[in-house]
């Protein structure tokens, strides 16, 4: 299954990936929905979890702006705008995991996924970039629910 889901994780990224590059050069010909449907139907006979893929692409796609707002404050010196697109896209899915799906993804799965995409799909140093915001994001994630329980 976790072969499964990475490759689950990539056909997730691909889908968010070219659906907002569209937005950002004003086509809005195709929804999200029709592009993940494409991206499925191109992988069918290698992923059996569509619902993981499903439920990560729709949860980030409609939480995009909720997970903005959780990396912005934790890379103060890299503002959304300046961070590239994939880097973007691959911390929003990560962010979305830690918060959403940590009761079947252990959150250092879900980090090292995120750090894996970033070798495979950014930047030379997009890895470590991704790698420092999310920890950092999950320290603190973790303060908050161990103050909130005491």
């Amino acid at each position: 299954m976790a072969s499964n889901r990475h490759l689950g994780r990539i056909i997730t990224l691909q889908t968010l990936y070219e659906h907002d590059f569209r937005a950002d050069s004003g086509d809005d010909s195709e929804t999200i929905d029709v592009v993940l449907a494409r991206n499925l139907e191109r992988y069918a006979d290698k992923i059996d979890d569509k619902k993981f893929v499903t439920d990560l692409t729709n949860g980030v796609s409609k939480q995009a702006k909720y997970l903005d707002a959780e990396i912005s404050p934790i890379a103060p010196e890299w503002p959304l705008s300046q961070i590239a697109l994939i880097d973007h896209e691959i911390l929003r899915m990560a962010i979305y995991e830690l918060k959403n799906f940590s009761d079947f993804v252990p959150p250092k799965v879900a980090i090292n996924e995120a750090v894996e995409l970033a070798k495979a799909f950014g930047s030379e140093n997009s890895s470590r970039f991704i790698n420092g915001v999310l920890g950092t994001f999950w320290r603190q994630m973790n303060r908050e629910e161990t103050s909130k329980s005491e």
